[in-house]
């Protein structure tokens, strides 16, 4: 390679100071490449300092020499406005917040083609589908796996001051009046089946033992400590149920009322359940909350972890060993979430 002429102090700054002007990381590094190189240090030392390859040191030092600095700007600049700017991304997120038959297209899910041609359809400039790929990251979109829910019956507004008046109850708890989140959740042993990292050509095999096998586990979170009680039984009724409750009156002789948050489940409202809760003579309280409102139960979230931790993908050979890792897994979430007085209060007051 031609050695470059040196260049003095001034016109070396000078050059440094136009790379920086251009407002492009890229060719600011090409700018100042020359500008060490002019100065006499060595390809290798100049590609050191900077943390890039030597042959980029090279190229760049070729295009300074045949077409002075000029050659140092990006040659894309008069290529004309990008296609991708704040305008199209603005009016790609709209779209993104709809699907596409609500655009009138039949597929119901977005590609990156797809939106490259909806797009298209609404006026602005077509772009590729690597260029969609980019412009979907800028904004953060993520290609997820949709969450089916389905809508409560009842009016917003009735909705909306059920669990009003449910936080104000979990943020009002005493220790004499102890508020709970109640729900069941089912432990299979055909493994429930979930994404795992492979390398390339592997996929990886969960063996299912065939006949499946069931186990009901009832769990009370205490909305304030943040610790769980539970009770365990092969079927899912009413018997389950009132089993958590007579442990929930066990444990907290000396509360004058227990409050318990759960869904509208039939074991819930069941003939013998009504008549535990009567014999108790008002220390339950059950308060139901509107129906199809998982996510104000926050004892979903102890199941996804559960599920998520042990039972998805799960290599039990019997349901003997997957309760007792199901067992493990709860007494150790316990462990963790005995809490410090200081971050009670402020979980209580997240919740509210």
């Amino acid at each position: 390679m031609q050695s470059l002429p040196r260049l003095s102090r001034p016109r070396r700054r000078a050059l440094i100071r136009e790379g920086r002007k251009s407002k492009d990381p890229a060719t600011a590094l090409r700018f100042l490449m020359i500008a060490k190189l002019s100065s006499g240090l060595s390809r290798n030392r100049v590609a050191a300092q900077l943390g890039t390859a030597v042959s980029s040191v090279v190229r760049t030092a070729r295009r300074f020499l045949t077409g002075g600095v000029t050659a140092l700007y990006d040659r894309r600049r008069h290529n004309g406005p990008r296609k991708v700017c704040s305008f199209f991304r603005a009016h790609l997120q709209i779209v993104l917040h709809g699907s596409p038959p609500d655009f009138g297209w039949a597929r119901p899910t977005w590609t990156r083609e797809l939106l490259c041609r909806q797009m298209r359809r609404i006026g602005l400039p077509n772009v590729a589908a690597c260029t969609m790929g980019r412009a979907l990251a800028a904004l953060g979109a993520r290609l997820g796996r949709p969450k089916p829910v389905v809508r409560c019956p009842w009016l917003p507004a009735m909705r909306d001051a059920c669990l009003a008046r449910l936080r104000r109850l979990v943020a009002q708890a005493k220790q004499n009046e102890p508020v709970f989140y109640v729900d069941e959740v089912d432990i299979h042993l055909n493994p429930k089946i979930g994404a795992d990292w492979m390398l390339p050509g592997q996929q990886r095999e969960v063996v299912t033992p065939g006949k499946n096998e069931k186990r009901y586990i009832a769990g009370a979170l205490d909305a304030a400590r943040g610790t769980l009680l539970w009770v365990t039984a092969k079927r899912k009724n009413s018997d389950l149920f009132c089993k958590l409750l007579w442990r929930l009156v066990g444990e907290h002789r000396s509360a004058r009322r227990i409050h318990v948050i759960l869904d509208n489940y039939g074991i819930h409202k069941s003939r013998l359940t009504r008549r535990v809760v009567e014999s108790f003579a008002g220390k339950i309280v059950l308060h139901f909350l509107p129906p199809y409102c998982p996510d104000d139960n926050r004892i979903e979230r102890v199941w996804l972890d559960l599920h998520a931790n042990v039972t998805r993908n799960h290599r039990c050979a019997n349901i003997h060993t997957l309760m007792l890792k199901v067992m493990s897994f709860l007494c150790a979430y316990n462990h963790r979430h005995r809490l410090s007085p200081s971050l009670r209060q402020t979980r209580t007051r997240r919740a509210a």
